[in-house]
């Protein structure tokens, strides 16, 4: 099978190659910025034409599409996770290729929730933030393009290479400064949202098989279990061997989630909170209706969040 892959080098995208690598049935090209791809291309501002052209000479028998930015404006987003996807679907279209559209679409798409309850894929969505109407635009490109297309909808992936921006990816940092300086109480801000958490490698699990199949829609991929924050901070305590006091501060007023991670200075007692806002616009609970996935993909997750965590943990501690 001959796969086209784009945004292998991203987050999600190197778990994915890794994944297509492994099988010996798959041949797999690289499509990207940087220059360990097989293929230079920048989808954001590449013509479908001369990316049609490239189709036409691969032919690919699936194009999986992980490209995208999680960061930046409005524009920004738009450019990368928009007219990106808006170039591959025209791109598919125009060419001889008959490839199968495998795009990699996000929980932010659905945008805030009622607390208690699992988003299913029928759900009106009504994103938050200019992240997930961007990632929510791209997918309507995808399901009305005509193509043999699925969209995963991945909730929050976490695991190895866990972005440090991330929510869990400034808990490790903020764990290791502390256990880096001696501090025997770590102050922690914003841990009230509760999230569904997904590995990533079960996410390239997820692709692989989307890969193989002939669903069509959209597909959410999540563990289908929320999990607040602070208890995502206890785990990370104990796998890290922490043995300070995790003191959380009071949450902002209104219920608006600005997750902060806070530390003393040097040189003084005070402790001035350092906001950052939940990039996701999903509110203070998302969870996942995964029934989907495992009956038309026969997918489920298999790794738990203690053991995602405890990679987290692994590359946070490789810096002490």
């Amino acid at each position: 099978m001959r796969v086209l892959l784009t945004g292998a080098n991203g987050y999600v995208g190197r778990f994915v190659a890794d994944r297509l690598l492994a099988d010996p049935a798959v041949q797999l090209t690289a499509l990207g910025r940087g220059d360990d791809a097989d293929v230079r291309f920048d989808l954001a501002s590449g013509s479908p034409g001369a990316l049609t052209r490239f189709l036409d000479a691969v032919h690919p028998q699936v194009v999986v599409n992980c490209a995208g930015a999680t960061r930046g404006g409005a524009r920004e987003l738009t450019r990368h996770n928009t007219v990106a996807v808006a170039t591959v679907c025209e791109a598919l279209r125009r060419s001889g290729c008959g490839a199968r559209l495998v795009h990699v679409g996000c929980g932010a798409e659905y945008g805030p929730s009622q607390p208690g309850s699992s988003t299913a894929e029928d759900a009106v969505p009504r994103p938050g933030g200019p992240y997930g109407v961007s990632k929510l635009a791209a997918t309507e490109l995808v399901l009305g393009s005509g193509l043999d297309a699925v969209v995963l909808r991945v909730f929050s992936p976490a695991g190895p290479g866990t972005p440090a921006g991330s929510p869990l990816g400034r808990l490790a940092e903020a764990m290791r400064r502390a256990m880096q300086s001696g501090d025997g109480e770590l102050k922690l801000g914003g841990l009230g949202a509760q999230r569904d958490f997904i590995d990533v490698r079960d996410v390239a699990r997820a692709v692989h098989a989307a890969s193989l199949s002939a669903a069509q829609g959209v597909i959410n991929i999540g563990s289908g279990r929320a999990v607040r924050l602070r208890d995502a901070a206890a785990v990370l305590a104990r796998v890290a061997g922490y043995g300070g006091t995790l003191h959380e501060l009071d949450g902002p007023p209104g219920g608006h989630l600005r997750p902060t991670i806070v530390h003393p200075r040097p040189d003084s007692d005070h402790v001035a909170p350092v906001a950052y806002p939940y990039p996701d616009g999903c509110g203070s609970w998302q969870q996942a209706d995964v029934r989907t996935a495992r009956d038309r993909l026969g997918w489920r997750p298999r790794i738990n969040l203690e053991e995602s965590l405890a990679d987290i943990w692994m590359e946070a501690a490789c810096r002490i």
